[in-house]
């Protein structure tokens, strides 16, 4: 395999941890391989080749940002079926090149959310450009996990009678209604109320609102977030 395996240090279930992008190319053809890592390169990316689906595959998942070259046309599993697989790997998008053009395959590409779609010999501010647009899109999905992930933290630090207070509040309820639906006082509610805003660091109902919204619970249609 023609390829740099960059060694990062190693991470939980197999994922790797480290910093700098990454552009994975995927093609059959050597000749192609060794002209897009000679141009990502010059362009002050890392590179990782590899000369199938299988081979990739074979990789660790790397939570960096990063995004993958691809062919169509591999041997086995071919461009559109590799894309499928890592279709939930929001830190890889995909962008093709290929001298597969038919409209078929263009639009399967394009609607399984390929950054672009390129004719081979596609030229090197269009490839750039797309790498560039992929990359971005990367650190941005990395963001939002790293973000999701900080709020799932501060979600597990509520008590259980928090977590109902925040679900009563983000379904509509006044604290007179929460109180009377837990059995309890009004005051008690407004004292959970307030530990769970600042467990959650959530300064207004809207930022409240919108954090239940990410953790997928229930919230009043009035106050659900645009």
């Amino acid at each position: 395999m023609y390829a740099e395996q960059i060694r990062g240090p190693s991470f939980e279930k197999g994922v790797r941890m480290v910093e700098a992008p990454t552009v994975c190319i995927v093609d059959e053809d050597v000749a192609a391989r060794w002209q897009l890592d000679t141009l990502i390169r010059a362009a002050g990316w890392r590179t990782e080749c590899f000369a199938s689906a299988e081979e990739f595959l074979e990789r660790p998942r790397s939570m960096r940002p990063g995004c993958l070259l691809l062919d169509v046309s591999l041997p086995q599993l071919d461009g559109l079926a590799l894309q499928e697989l890592v279709a939930q790997w929001r830190e890889m998008p995909v962008v093709f090149v290929t001298r597969r053009q038919d409209v078929g395959t263009t639009v399967r590409a394009m609607k399984a959310g390929a950054v672009d779609f390129l004719a081979k010999p596609a030229s090197q501010p269009a490839v750039l450009g797309a790498v560039r647009c992929a990359l971005d899109r990367s650190q941005r999905a990395l963001s939002e996990e790293a973000s999701l992930r900080s709020l799932r933290n501060r979600y597990a630090l509520l008590t259980r009678r928090e977590r109902e207070v925040l679900e009563l509040v983000v379904s509509g309820r006044l604290n007179k209604q929460i109180a009377a639906e837990l059995g309890t006082s009004e005051i008690t509610v407004k004292v959970h109320r307030c530990n769970m805003k600042h467990k959650m660091a959530a300064d207004s109902l809207p930022a409240l609102v919108r954090m239940a919204a990410q953790l997928g619970l229930r919230v009043a249609a009035g106050l659900a977030p645009s």
